[in-house]
């Protein structure tokens, strides 16, 4: 393709991978408009996005490109705060990084970019867009394809990922040997944009704490929390326990009741009769990023949280319920979750773990 005079807008967060990609860009021939996007911050965290969009400004004049500032502050709070809130309250573990991802960065983004005429957008994550389909990155340990199942064919038609074929460390090389001032920065981690927060005490500024038992296999009470809502499968901190001798092995949350405000732990993750360990797994709010449902008679392999290896399935669907039949047992099924599903290297959709 003839890139030349093909606008981008490439969302610049002050992190190298955005900043290496909008070089990148510029280097191949396209017009390119870094943008720093806004998003809504709670009072009580420590709000660092000056600093962050700083950096991005100043990768944008060591590039010679012009720089805008996208405010989203309400469509965060909605989609994707708001979001997780409710998620908590209901007794589910929400992934805030899909939605942002869905309706932030790939849904008002995207939009406004194209209304202000761009051709493309391009952001800094380490996945491929090749022909309508969504591969995972080359570096296996920053492949972001779990978080981007929810892309469909208009999106993927307007977006560029640029450094998907690199591995994190030439991408590093890469900002080095341009001398941009953030080249050794550290990578942000946590909550997509807020940062790294502690949820617990997040949640607390809107969910009530209220004290509930803990549970034994057998219903006994064997300790106590500060609140279901905040406890989420698999979980090994965050309660106590009070019935317990020096050679106890460590406790695991593997059942809840947000209405009775009770966990279940167990020594054991594989709990198969308190259901966050099962083979079936129904999900919901589905989307196939060819906007056609994989092959029924074909196996293909999924994972149900990020970094989680790879396990081998098959996809069935019946009365419009769509279930990942798993080969073996899987633990900590969480709902709220999202499950991803792949075809070899190809990301080929998913959805909300029921």
């Amino acid at each position: 393709m003839d890139v030349k005079g093909k606008k981008v807008f490439v969302g610049m967060s002050g992190g190298v991978d955005s900043s290496v990609s909008a070089a990148l860009l510029k280097e191949q021939g396209y017009d390119v408009t870094g943008v720093f996007i806004r998003v809504w911050q709670p009072d009580f965290t420590p709000c660092d996005w000056r600093e962050e969009r700083r950096d991005a400004m100043r990768v944008a004049a060591q590039l010679d490109i012009p720089f805008k500032t996208y405010d989203f502050r309400d469509e965060y709070k909605k989609e994707v705060v708001d979001y997780m809130i409710k998620e908590y309250r209901e007794g589910r573990t929400p992934n805030p990084d899909v939605m942002c991802n869905r309706y932030v960065k790939f849904g008002s983004f995207l939009q406004k970019a194209i209304q202000e005429g761009a051709d493309f957008i391009a952001t800094g994550h380490y996945v491929r867009n090749e022909d309508g389909k969504l591969l995972a990155g080359r570096d296996d340990n920053k492949d972001q394809s779990y978080f981007l199942w929810t892309l469909n064919q208009n999106d993927l038609k307007k977006i560029i990922f640029p450094i998907g074929e690199m591995e994190k460390p030439k991408v590093r090389k890469e900002a080095e040997k341009l001398n941009l001032h953030n080249a050794n920065k550290k990578d942000s981690q946590g909550i997509c944009f807020v940062g790294k927060i502690d949820v617990k005490e997040f949640l607390k500024n809107y969910i009530d704490s209220k004290e509930g038992n803990v549970l034994n296999e057998a219903g006994e009470v064997v300790g106590k929390h500060d609140g279901a809502t905040f406890l989420t499968f698999g979980q090994r901190h965050g309660f106590t326990i009070t019935k317990k001798t020096p050679n106890d092995k460590p406790y695991y949350v593997v059942g809840k009741n947000v209405d009775k405000n009770t966990i279940i732990v167990s020594n054991e993750l594989k709990r198969k009769e308190f259901g966050s360990t099962r083979k079936g797994v129904e999900i919901e709010r589905v989307n196939w990023i060819s906007g056609e449902i994989p092959n029924l008679d074909k196996k293909y392999r999924a994972r149900l949280r990020y970094r989680q290896n790879l396990r081998d399935c098959k996809v069935e669907a019946n009365n419009n319920k769509i279930e990942i039949v798993f080969d073996e047992l899987q633990e900590n099924v969480t709902s709220g979750q999202s499950l991803v599903l792949y075809d070899g290297e190809i990301c080929l959709g998913g959805g909300v773990i029921f």
